[in-house]
């Protein structure tokens, strides 16, 4: 599967469908505050770092992928799960490289605040290609050994 951007999928969402993300990314950083203020704020970035409305958004892709297979008469249960994994492989992939912008961070976070914030995005920015095309090349080579 090819990754690529595809604006038109936004007409596909419903009011509710993004009023329920936008709602539930709102009470995990509300939920995140409370658990900073009483177990400290380390513990509530930890909190920051789960990507709320990836719940929401994996259970609408299933659902957008599922319809518009069946409105082409075709049984779409399947792809719809392919599509919600695939989301959730990205969202793991991605995880691993806000770890790295953290570790920069508090690596670089006693010099200049400028320079911390360029390195960690830098850091991001290589670790996130890097993992894309590790995957990528991965995928390669087992579909070629079959």
């Amino acid at each position: 599967m090819v990754v690529k951007a595809k604006l038109l999928a936004l007409k596909e969402g419903t009011l509710s469908e993004y009023l329920t993300r936008f709602a539930l990314g709102g009470l995990e950083t509300v939920v995140a505050g409370f658990v900073a203020v009483l177990a400290g704020p380390a513990v509530g970035g930890l909190m920051l770092a789960f990507p709320a409305i990836f719940c929401a958004s994996a259970t609408l892709i299933e659902k957008h992928e599922r319809e518009r297979k069946e409105q082409q008469g075709l049984y779409g249960a399947r792809r719809g799960k392919q599509a919600a994994a695939l989301d959730a492989t990205g969202a793991a992939w991605g995880s691993v490289a806000m770890g790295a912008f953290g570790l920069t961070v508090l690596l670089l976070a006693q010099g200049s605040p400028l320079l911390c914030l360029l390195g960690a995005l830098l850091v991001w920015l290589v670790v996130a290609v890097a993992l894309f095309y590790l995957r990528r090349e991965c995928r390669h080579v087992r579909h070629t050994a079959r």
